[in-house]
C-alpha cells in the first residue's frame, strides 16, 4: 500500500482562537474504530471517569500534553455511527461538538476505520458541517494495508480542509505526528463549516430552521445551521432530547417537514444522500482498490457465521458459553461475597451494643452493601463477553443471525443478548442493553426483561414444587410433576416476555418493525488493557449509580420488616434465652434450643412489623388468588430480592436461617391451614404463586437499574405496575379456573 501524505488544505478562516487556560478536544468516532484503542494509548492510564451532565452516559477524560501548548483535556465521546439523536449517545456527541449548555470544543479528533473509510468519512462531514476544528486519525491503515487498499493521504486532506494522519492505535504508529496535528488544529484560526452541495430546496429548508434557530440560541450562522439540520434529522427520534431546544425553533421545523412531506418529499433521504454522494465522490478519488478482488477469510467466515442454520448453531455455542460463566464460573466469586458479608456481619454485631443501631448496621447497611455488590462477578463476566464479542466483531454478526426472530415480536436482532441474559439476573442485562442504538428499542427491552425467569427465582421454584409435589407424583405416567412445573415456568417467562414486547410495540412503545442495517465490521483481535478497562467501567458505572438506590431500597424494605419494636417480645424473649443458658449445660441441644428460640422471637417481631400488618391488609386482595397473609409478608420481602421469599418464609414459620432445601420449612408450609382448616400450600396455591412471581417485578434492584439507565423513575414504576397487574390476572385465572375445574 502507497501512502501520499501531505499538510492541511486551506480553508476560509475566522478570527484568531481565544485559548482557553486548558484547552478541550473532544475524541470521537464510529463503534468499533479503534478510538478508545487510541484514547488509551495517547492518554495512557490517566482517566477520569464520570457521566456527562444531565444523563447518565459515561464520560471519560484525560490530560494529554501537547508539544508547544502544554496539557489538554480529552474528552472521549460515545461511539456514535452519526449525530442524529437516535440515542443518548448521540445526543451526548451533538451536545458536546455544538456546546449546548457550555463551551464548544477547541478541537475535535476524529476516529475513523481506514478500511470503512466511506461510513466513516459520513460522520467526519457531519462534524465539519458545524465549523469545529477537525483532526482526522485515519486509524488501522495496516489493515488497509494488508488488503492490498491505497489511501492519497494528502489528497484526502485537501479535499476535506483538515489535518489527516495515518495512524495504528495498537501499535502507537503515528502519534507524534497526531499529536502535532492537534497542535496545529488548536492555534489555527476557526475554520469555516464544510459546505455540502445539496437541492435547492433542501438547502432552502435547512435555512428557514436556521434563521429561527440563530434567532432563539446564541449560535454563530454556522453553528446554527448545523442545529438546524440536528433538529431535523432527528425530529421523529429524538422527542425527549429535543426538550431544550427553543419551541419555536422546534415548531419551524415541524413546519418545514410537514410541507415537505405535503409535496411528496422525503427530507432526511435528501440531506442524507447529498452527504453520501460527497462522500462517494472524495473516496471514489482517494481510494483505490487492487485490480483483483480475492474472496477473504473473513467472507468464508462470514459464510458459516451468519448462515441460517450454521450461524444458530454457532450463536447457540457462544450463548451456552455465556451462560456457563453467569451460572456457574461467577458461583465462587458470588458465594465468596456472601460469605464475606454474612462473617461480616458475624464480627460487627459482638462487639456492638444490643439495639436498633446495630441491627441497622448488620441487617439494613452491611446487607444492603451485600446486596449490591454480589451482583458484580455477573455484571464483570457479562460485559467482558459482550465486550469481547464486539471487539472480535462477531455481535454483529449475531445481531443479523437472531433479527429473523426477534424482529416478529418487534424487538431488535441486538435484543437477544440482554434478554438471554436475564436467565441470570435481569441487573448486568438491563445494563447491557447499552448495546442498542435506538432509545424505543432499549425501553422496549429493558420493559420485558424482568419477565425473563432470572436465578433468583430458582429458590422458590424448588420450594414450592418440594412442598406441593410428591416426589414420586408423575404427569403423562412417566414425567415427574415437579419437572414439568418448573419446564413449564420457563416456557411462561419466555412466553410472556415475548408476547408482552409484541404488545408494547404495538402500545406504549408504538413503532414500526425495528428495520437492523448494520455493516459487519471486519474481525479483529481484542486489546486485552481496553476490554478490562471498559469492563471496570461498566461495573463502576453500577457500583455508583445504581448501588446507591439499591441500597437504599433494601434498608428501606428491612425497616418495614422489622419495625416497630415492641419492648414486651424482646423482654419476654431475652428472659426465656437466659432461662436456657442459666438451665441447660452446653452442647448441640443448647445450641438447637438458642437457635429455635432465635426463630421465634425473629418470627414474632415480622409479624408485628408494618411488613407484617401490610400482608395483613392485603390478605383480601390475595386470597383470591389461593394466598394468605403470611405469603403476603413473603412476597414484600422477596421485593428486597426474588430468594428473600424463602428466608422470609421461614421467618414467618420460626424457622431462622432457612433455605429452599430446608425440611422443617417445607413441612412447616404443608401443615400450614387457612382460618377455614383448609390447607394453605396446594398444588393449586403452589402452580399460582409461582405463576405470580414468574410475572411479577419483585426486585427493588431492578428498578433501581432501570431507573439509572432510563433516567426517570417513571418507566422502572410503569414496568411494576403493569408486571404485577399482569401477575396477580394471570395467578387468579390459575387458582379460580383449577377450582372451577375441580383441582
Amino acid at each position: 500500500m502507497t501512502i501520499r501524505q501531505g499538510g492541511t488544505a486551506s480553508a476560509t478562516v475566522a478570527a484568531a482562537p481565544i485559548r482557553r487556560a486548558r484547552p478541550i478536544i473532544l475524541v470521537a468516532g464510529n463503534p468499533n474504530s479503534g478510538k478508545s484503542t487510541l484514547f488509551n494509548a495517547l492518554t495512557g492510564s490517566h482517566v477520569k471517569v464520570s457521566n456527562y451532565p444531565g444523563v447518565t452516559v459515561t464520560r471519560t477524560t484525560a490530560s494529554l500534553e501537547l508539544p508547544g501548548v502544554g496539557p489538554v483535556e480529552l474528552v472521549d465521546l460515545p461511539g456514535t455511527y452519526s449525530l442524529s439523536a437516535r440515542s443518548r449517545d448521540e445526543q451526548v456527541a451533538v451536545d458536546a461538538v455544538l456546546g449546548r449548555g457550555g463551551t464548544r470544543p477547541d478541537a475535535v479528533l476524529i476516529v475513523a476505520d481506514a478500511t470503512a473509510l466511506a461510513r466513516n468519512l459520513y460522520f467526519v462531514h457531519e462534524m465539519l458541517e458545524t465549523g469545529a476544528r477537525v483532526v482526522v486519525a485515519l486509524n488501522m491503515i495496516d489493515e488497509a494495508q494488508a488488503q492490498g487498499v491505497e489511501i492519497d493521504v494528502a489528497r484526502l486532506s485537501a479535499r476535506l480542509g483538515a489535518t489527516v494522519v495515518p495512524t495504528v492505535a495498537r501499535s502507537r504508529r503515528g502519534l507524534d505526528a497526531l499529536k502535532s496535528g492537534l497542535t496545529s488544529a488548536i492555534d489555527a484560526p476557526r475554520r469555516s463549516a464544510l459546505s455540502v452541495p445539496m437541492p435547492a430546496e433542501t438547502r432552502k429548508d435547512i435555512d428557514a430552521v436556521a434563521e429561527v434557530v440563530a434567532r432563539e440560541m446564541p449560535a454563530s450562522q454556522e453553528a446554527a445551521r448545523a442545529w438546524a439540520t440536528w433538529i431535523l434529522l432527528s425530529l421523529d427520534d429524538a422527542t425527549d432530547d429535543l426538550a431544550g431546544i427553543p419551541a419555536a425553533a422546534r415548531s419551524a421545523a415541524e413546519d418545514v417537514r410537514r410541507q415537505s412531506t405535503a409535496s411528496g418529499r422525503n427530507l432526511d433521504l435528501e440531506i442524507i444522500s447529498a452527504r453520501y454522494a460527497h462522500v462517494d465522490d472524495i473516496v471514489r478519488d482517494v481510494v483505490h482498490h487492487p485490480a483483483e478482488r480475492r474472496v477473504s477469510w473473513t467472507a468464508r467466515l462470514d459464510g458459516v457465521l451468519t448462515h441460517r442454520v450454521w450461524g444458530t448453531l454457532t450463536f447457540a455455542v457462544v450463548m451456552l458459553a455465556l451462560f456457563q460463566a453467569l451460572f456457574s464460573w461467577s458461583e465462587p466469586a458470588i458465594d465468596t461475597i456472601q460469605r464475606g458479608i454474612a462473617g461480616l456481619q458475624n464480627l460487627v454485631e459482638p462487639v456492638m451494643p444490643p439495639g436498633p443501631f446495630t441491627d441497622l448496621v448488620t441487617n439494613g447497611i452491611i446487607a444492603g452493601v451485600g446486596n449490591v455488590v454480589v451482583f458484580v462477578p455477573q455484571i464483570a463476566l457479562l460485559f467482558l463477553f459482550i465486550g469481547l464479542m464486539e471487539d472480535v466483531g462477531y455481535l454483529a454478526r449475531v445481531a443479523f443471525v437472531i433479527d429473523r426472530v426477534m424482529g416478529r415480536v418487534g424487538l431488535h436482532g441486538k435484543s437477544f443478548v440482554p434478554m438471554l441474559s436475564g436467565f441470570s439476573c435481569a441487573v448486568p442485562a438491563v445494563m447491557a442493553t447499552r448495546t442498542l442504538e435506538s432509545r424505543t428499542d432499549r425501553m422496549l427491552t429493558m420493559a420485558v426483561l424482568p419477565l425473563m425467569s432470572c436465578s433468583a427465582r430458582l429458590p422458590v421454584y424448588v420450594l414450592v414444587i418440594a412442598t406441593v409435589f410428591r416426589p414420586g407424583a408423575r404427569v403423562f405416567g412417566f414425567a415427574s410433576a415437579g419437572a414439568v412445573a418448573l419446564f413449564s415456568m420457563y416456557v411462561l417467562s419466555v412466553t410472556a416476555a415475548l408476547t408482552a414486547a409484541a404488545v408494547l410495540r404495538r402500545t406504549v412503545l408504538k413503532g414500526p418493525r425495528p428495520t437492523l442495517v448494520l455493516e459487519l465490521p471486519p474481525y479483529r483481535r481484542p486489546v486485552a488493557r481496553v476490554l478490562l478497562r471498559n469492563t471496570w467501567r461498566q461495573v463502576r458505572s453500577f457500583l455508583v449509580d445504581a448501588g446507591t438506590t439499591i441500597l437504599a431500597l433494601t434498608i428501606i424494605v428491612w425497616a418495614l420488616l422489622s419495625y416497630p419494636r415492641h419492648p414486651a417480645v424482646d423482654a419476654q424473649f431475652d428472659a426465656r434465652r437466659a432461662t436456657i443458658e442459666q438451665t441447660m449445660p452446653e452442647g448441640a441441644g443448647r445450641g438447637a434450643r438458642l437457635e429455635a428460640l432465635a426463630g421465634q422471637k425473629h418470627g414474632e417481631q415480622l409479624r408485628s412489623s408494618v411488613g407484617g400488618m401490610l400482608g395483613r391488609v392485603l390478605e383480601p386482595a390475595l386470597t383470591p388468588l389461593g394466598f394468605d397473609w403470611r405469603i403476603g409478608v413473603g412476597i414484600l420481602g422477596a421485593f428486597m430480592a426474588r430468594e428473600v421469599f424463602v428466608s422470609t418464609m421461614g421467618i414467618v414459620f420460626d424457622i431462622n436461617d432457612a433455605d429452599e432445601q430446608n425440611l422443617p420449612l417445607r413441612d412447616a408450609l404443608r401443615s400450614a391451614t387457612r382460618t377455614d382448616g383448609t390447607p394453605l400450600m396446594t398444588p393449586l396455591t403452589g402452580v399460582a404463586l409461582m405463576v405470580f412471581f414468574v410475572l411479577a417485578c419483585q426486585c427493588a434492584s431492578t428498578l433501581a437499574v432501570v431507573r439509572r439507565e432510563s433516567g426517570s423513575w417513571r418507566w422502572p414504576a410503569f414496568m411494576f405496575a403493569y408486571q404485577t397487574a399482569l401477575a396477580y390476572v394471570a395467578a387468579l385465572v390459575v387458582y379460580q379456573g383449577g377450582r372451577l375445574l375441580g383441582y
